[in-house]
């Protein structure tokens, strides 16, 4: 009788694990290259979808959306956060008129290439507005000219994020 109970137990805490865990985390398959090389085409990774139930989404968090309109889940880097002010200049990162570090980016040796990896822009010249809004991040791929991100359709809007991509 005891082995009964000990194998019920754990066939249920198995079953209990699983469900929890497909709740709280997902796997996805990167595709294409918009995030590359922090991101690799075809590599699998593991988001965590509770993650913004208890902590405020970060600059450069790596993070999954909807795209509402277009029923489509799309992979990338927020660099806006509500009430940000962005521009790029000299391809260099400005938010609130402070120059900001972008680590993850690759390193190219030709420096034409480095001047138009992201290309300048203001927040408003593609968005219509100079702050972002409180509901809604502004997001690039990593591999900025191959991206179709927040400078081609806009605002994500918080409740649209799936989850937080987890570090390897």
């Amino acid at each position: 009788m005891k082995k009964h109970l000990i194998v019920a137990a754990i066939l249920t805490s198995v079953v209990i694990i699983g469900i929890l865990k497909n709740m709280v985390f997902a796997e996805y398959k990167v595709d294409g290259n918009s995030m590359q090389p922090t991101l690799p085409e075809g590599e699998y990774f593991s988001i965590n979808k509770w993650s913004y139930w208890f902590h405020d989404i970060d600059r450069f968090d790596i993070v999954v959306f909807q795209l509402p309109e277009e029923n489509e889940v799309l992979v990338k880097r927020v660099i806006g956060l509500p009430g940000d002010e962005i521009q790029y200049k000299g391809n260099h990162l400005y938010i609130n008129n402070q120059k900001v570090n972008e680590p993850f980016l690759p390193k190219q040796e030709n420096e034409i290439f480095n001047q138009t990896q992201t290309g300048d822009f203001t927040l408003e010249e593609v968005t219509g507005v100079k702050q972002v809004p409180e509901d809604a991040v502004f997001v690039i791929g990593d591999n900025r000219l191959n991206s179709r991100d927040s400078r081609h359709f806009g605002f994500v809007k918080t409740k649209h994020i799936i989850g937080k991509v987890n570090p390897k």
